[in-house]
């Protein structure tokens, strides 16, 4: 369904010194989904997350790589490319509040992406309007309330069911419980599994929430600074993690019964500017476990484990050959 190859999106900035240089937010990111499936991305603020989610929508300016949803490369941008990239995959953002225009009716806000890409009006478009709010679980009585009269997850219900009116393929979920109270988010997540399976959606799901990835997905991409640094399933990666960054993570929330992650320790520092990024590994500033000699000079490679990958030097069989010692 997506198969994104070599991303990368780059901005032009200006340093402290105001010379102009390059931030690397996607930085050559390579994924692939098949129909029906959930995956999950994951890292902290500012790992890149949300600029893939929005490249493959062309929301945001590609650098380099390859796009193709369902078979049909989008990469270039042109109008027959955006008509038919607006049909076949749409996104729900974080939050519901300023993704809702607070002048239009919820009627107007569902209608919308139908009045531009159909010719659907009338009683057809108002049956049609009522039959998406039924199918998020808001009555047709919401029809002419404006947002601010909405909760906030009745709000991203609405968002929900404008993104899934032209029926899409792929639905990009941006964060879209993290705005929401805990027991709000319960029920949208209910919501969104339910509606994979009625509608045969594919989810590229967006956040930094672990417990909500482990719900809802099937396989799981670890992003730091840009780079995904471990793929798997998605049992694989939060029983068995073999980045030091994903142990890390995993190790600093609490998971109740057997299958708590053995713990790692916590992270120290911040991470590092994008415009700025370390040589070698990019984790290595920040790695409790990192090789002297050999993590700040190259970057590691793949390597293949079960059901995934991880990009460490610590998984190289040949690690001692090079004589490579944990500091």
């Amino acid at each position: 369904m997506l198969a994104v190859e070599n991303l990368k999106v780059h901005f032009d900035v200006k340093n402290n010194r105001g010379v102009k240089t390059k931030l690397r937010a996607v930085d050559g990111v390579s994924l692939h989904l098949k129909k029906g499936e959930a995956y999950g991305i994951v890292g902290e603020s500012g790992s890149g997350k949300s600029t893939i989610g929005k490249a493959v929508l062309n929301l945001a300016p590609k650098t380099e790589g390859k796009i193709e949803i369902d078979g049909r490369d989008i990469t270039m941008t042109n109008r027959a490319n955006e008509a038919w990239l607006r049909q076949n995959a749409q996104i729900v953002f974080q939050d519901p509040h300023s993704a809702l225009n607070p002048r239009m009716t919820i009627m107007r806000s569902v209608a919308e992406p139908i009045i531009v890409h159909t010719k659907t009006r009338g009683h057809d478009l108002r049956r049609r309007v009522e039959e998406l709010l039924d199918i998020v679980g808001l009555s047709k009585q919401f029809i002419y309330r404006y947002p601010h009269e909405l909760s906030g997850g009745q709000k991203q219900r609405v968002c929900i069911a404008r993104a899934i009116a032209l029926e899409p393929s792929l639905l990009i979920l941006d964060e879209p419980t993290s705005a929401l109270d805990v027991s709000v988010q319960s029920q949208i997540l209910e919501f969104l599994a339910s509606l994979q399976r009625d509608l045969n959606l594919t989810y590229l799901f967006i956040s930094h929430n672990l417990s909500v990835v482990r719900y809802l997905c099937q396989r799981v991409g670890v992003m730091y600074l840009g780079n995904i640094i471990e793929e798997g399933t998605t049992k694989t990666v939060f029983e068995h993690p073999q980045h030091p960054y994903t142990k890390a993570l995993l190790g600093a929330i609490p998971y109740p019964g057997a299958t708590q992650p053995q713990s790692a320790p916590p992270l120290i520092g911040d991470i590092p500017s994008p415009v700025d990024l370390p040589v070698g590994c990019r984790f290595h500033t920040r790695c409790p476990v990192k090789v002297a000699n050999l993590c700040d000079r190259l970057a590691p490679e793949h390597h293949h484990q079960t059901l995934g990958w991880a990009s460490c030097h610590l998984l190289d069989p040949d690690l001692d050959k090079v004589g490579g010692k944990p500091e």
